[in-house]
């Protein structure tokens, strides 16, 4: 029995947790087969966007606590456990990553869905850093999710580790946005289509930029940006986006229906 599925549907692959028993906890083998299907669906070159949802009403519980309850099995699972091939991949990835947190997201998780581009959530969903209620911190998804969060909001959530609701998730930036139960699937396909309507190198490079730009000086941010603006106007990809747009056509790149 798969701990993780992998469906790829024209040229978007959809990545569900399938470890509905155990609330998609964050064991050896869950990561494993997680990070396993996003190698696949990122050497897959019919695939442009991916997709991570889950199955059940927990989207991730965070780490797996039966793992971690011994020392010997703790020292096992951090090891197995690479935070950049996991947390830390979805923004170095030339492939746009979209969250479909299709429920609750609570320690772990909450790296999961700061991680990915692009999120979307129910407003059932409930969200928490509940790390310091079991007498550990949010160590590893930090790195992910302070960037994103007003340091008020790090404050009171990592120290309280009280669960918070979706609306308040993406107050904090952690989440894109938190829409009505029944509109979740609609509002994660027009994110899907937008991104389809976008040149695949173009994506790529604009996530370059959200990667590379702000740890820059002004200077070198100004010069890396003119070179890269540049190359992507030579490219042969821009020559269609732009030769599309002034013929009032769909661009090369555009599913058709």
């Amino acid at each position: 029995m798969t701990l993780v599925d992998s469906d790829v549907r024209g040229s978007v692959c959809t990545i569900t947790l399938a470890d509905e028993k155990r609330r998609n906890a964050l064991s050896r083998d869950l990561t494993r087969e997680f990070i396993a299907a996003i190698d696949e669906a990122e050497a897959d070159t019919s695939v442009r966007v991916i997709v991570i949802t889950n199955r059940g009403s927990v989207f991730c519980a965070g780490a797996n606590l039966s793992e971690r309850s011994s020392s010997e099995s703790s020292d096992s699972a951090s090891n197995a456990m690479n935070p950049l091939a996991l947390f830390g991949r979805f923004r170095h990835s030339p492939k746009p990553f979209v969250g479909r947190i299709a429920g609750h997201c609570v320690a772990g998780g909450m790296g999961l869905a700061a991680g990915l581009d692009i999120t979307i959530a129910p407003i059932s969903a409930r969200f928490g850093f509940t790390e310091v209620r079991v007498g550990v911190a949010p160590a590893m998804i930090s790195v992910v999710a302070l960037p994103k969060m007003r340091l008020v909001d790090a404050q009171s959530s990592f120290l309280r580790g009280n669960r918070f609701s979706a609306v308040e998730a993406a107050a904090m930036g952690l989440i894109t946005q938190a829409v009505p139960d029944e509109q979740l699937d609609d509002a994660v396909n027009e994110v899907v289509n937008d991104l389809l309507a976008g040149g695949p190198e173009a994506i790529a490079a604009a996530k370059q930029l959200l990667v590379r730009v702000p740890s820059m000086s002004e200077s070198d941010a100004f010069d890396y940006t003119s070179e890269l603006s540049n190359r992507l106007f030579r490219s042969d990809e821009a020559r269609e986006g732009m030769s599309a747009f002034l013929d009032k056509r769909p661009a090369a790149w555009i599913p058709i229906d």
